[in-house]
């Protein structure tokens, strides 16, 4: 290899290691700028037969997830809507405990989804500003 070659290979490579750092830089700003919620899933019985599960996002935009009282909000709210969805697919309080309620895997499920969002953006920083309140598909005096 001549000295002109081994000049344009090592440009080449500085610019794929410039493409490279300025990617892994950008990944967490378009991460931050994603929807902000955690989707809860009911699945249970007696609804038409095309119809086994339903589902309804919960949105974190506005609370911090860095405070004990931003994490508490977003159970409450899975716990909350995970009653909604599977009160509407017809479970009731008083359901075979052999088998697991609708309520328990939907909340245990989305509890999993809500732990790895709260590991990844539990400091969201000085300048996080709330979004927007979040009105969920229930009863406020649930």
């Amino acid at each position: 290899m001549n000295r002109k070659s081994l000049h344009q290979l090592s440009l080449a490579a500085g610019a794929a290691l410039a493409g490279a750092a300025l990617v892994a830089v950008a990944t967490p700003v378009l991460a931050q700028s994603s929807v902000e919620e955690v989707t809860v899933i009911g699945r249970y019985g007696p609804l038409p037969d095309d119809v086994r599960s339903i589902s309804q996002t919960v949105s974190y935009a506005d609370l911090d997830l860095g405070s004990a009282d931003g994490r508490h909000e977003l159970k409450h709210r899975i716990a909350l809507t995970a009653r909604y969805l599977c009160d509407r697919l017809g479970e009731s309080d008083d359901s075979d405990p052999v088998v697991p309620s609708c309520r328990e895997a939907a909340m245990k499920d989305a509890n999993a989804r809500a732990d790895a969002v709260i590991a990844y953006v539990s400091y969201r920083g000085p300048t996080w500003e709330a979004r927007s309140d979040w009105s969920g598909p229930y009863r406020r005096d649930w």
